[in-house]
C-alpha cells in the first residue's frame, strides 16, 4: 500500500490515451471523462489534433461526455483545441486543486466516483482526481520530440518520488 494512497492511479495503461477503448468504460463503469490537455491530448505548446485523436473523441462521445480540464492559462490555445474537438473546459485549473474538477463533474451529472480523470501527470491528474473521488487513469503521454528532454528529466523524478511513497506504477493488466 503506497505511503500516499492520493498519488495512486486506479489503471495505469502504459500507452497513449487512444487505448481508452469503450470495453475499459464499461469494465470500470466509467460514465464520463476528464481529460487533462498537455502532453495527454496534444503535446504541450502544440494545438493541432491528430486525426486519430480526432477519431477517437468521436466515438468515446458516442458513449460518454467528456471535458477538458487543465492547469494551462492560454485561452487562445486551449480554446482553439476545445472548439476544434466540440468539447467543453476549464483553463487554469490548478490541479490537485478540486475546483474545476468539481464543476466538470457537476455539469456532466455524474457521480464523481463514474468519472474517470484521465492524465499523464501524477502530482496534478491523478492527486487531484483522487482528491475528488474520481477513477484515476494515467497514460503514457503524446509529447513533441522538440522538447522530450526537460519534459522526460521531470516526469522521471514525478516518478522516482511516486515510487519512493510507494505508488505502484506498472502498467495495470
Amino acid at each position: 500500500m503506497p505511503l500516499f494512497p492520493l498519488l495512486q492511479p486506479d489503471l495505469i495503461l502504459g500507452n497513449s490515451v487512444l487505448a481508452i477503448t469503450p470495453e475499459i468504460l464499461t469494465r470500470y463503469q466509467i460514465h464520463g471523462l476528464v481529460l487533462d490537455v498537455d502532453d495527454t491530448i496534444v503535446p504541450i505548446g502544440n494545438a493541432v489534433i491528430q486525426p486519430e485523436l480526432a477519431v477517437w473523441i468521436e466515438e468515446i462521445r458516442q458513449i460518454v461526455p467528456m471535458w477538458l480540464v487543465t492547469n494551462n492559462p492560454s485561452q487562445v490555445r486551449i480554446g482553439a483545441i476545445a472548439d476544434s474537438l466540440s468539447l467543453p473546459y476549464f483553463l487554469s485549473a490548478a490541479k490537485p486543486s478540486r475546483r474545476r474538477l468539481r464543476q466538470a463533474v457537476t455539469e456532466m451529472k455524474i457521480e464523481p466516483a463514474r468519472v474517470a480523470m484521465v492524465g499523464d501527470r501524477i502530482f496534478t491528474d491523478v492527486l487531484g482526481g483522487n482528491r475528488m473521488g474520481m477513477f484515476t487513469i494515467l497514460i503514457e503521454p503524446i509529447v513533441n520530440i522538440d522538447s522530450t528532454l526537460g519534459f522526460n528529466l521531470l516526469r522521471r523524478i514525478e516518478f522516482a518520488i511516486a515510487w519512493i511513497l510507494g505508488v505502484s506504477l506498472a502498467p495495470t493488466k
